[in-house]
């Protein structure tokens, strides 16, 4: 996902601007380590429930206040460094769009994706 341009297509719908004041962004990323031990992490494998993903997403968009709710969730064997996630919650203000972003943001990673970290053996 391109973010500036996927927030530039938003913005085009006339609606935009009588619905929205804020807009939060994640771009989640392969970590080169483990979150547990810190041991370097050489890939990571990724599978995502894209099915689930889409009734998160759409349930997210229901909620009060949110105007359009943005969701790329990328699978497959990655490096660190490469893209893994990425949310653009937009809505019209910040205490409707953060807990929505937050529990949009949770409940992808628990419910919807699964990770197994290929370790270093150094």
């Amino acid at each position: 996902m391109d973010i500036s341009k996927t927030i530039a297509l938003l913005k085009q719908d006339p609606a935009f601007a009588q619905n929205v004041g804020m807009v939060l962004v994640h771009n989640g990323i392969v970590r080169g380590w483990s979150r547990g031990d810190h041991v370097q992490v050489e890939q990571l494998e990724v599978v995502v429930d894209q099915v689930k993903v889409e009734a998160i997403r759409q349930e997210t968009e229901q909620l009060p206040g949110i105007y359009k709710v943005k969701v790329e969730a990328l699978a497959g064997v990655m490096q660190p460094g490469d893209d893994l996630l990425f949310l653009i919650v937009a809505g019209d203000i910040r205490e409707h769009v953060k807990p929505a972003f937050a529990q949009l943001l949770e409940r992808i990673k628990a419910e919807a994706i699964q990770k197994k970290e290929l370790k270093s053996c150094r």
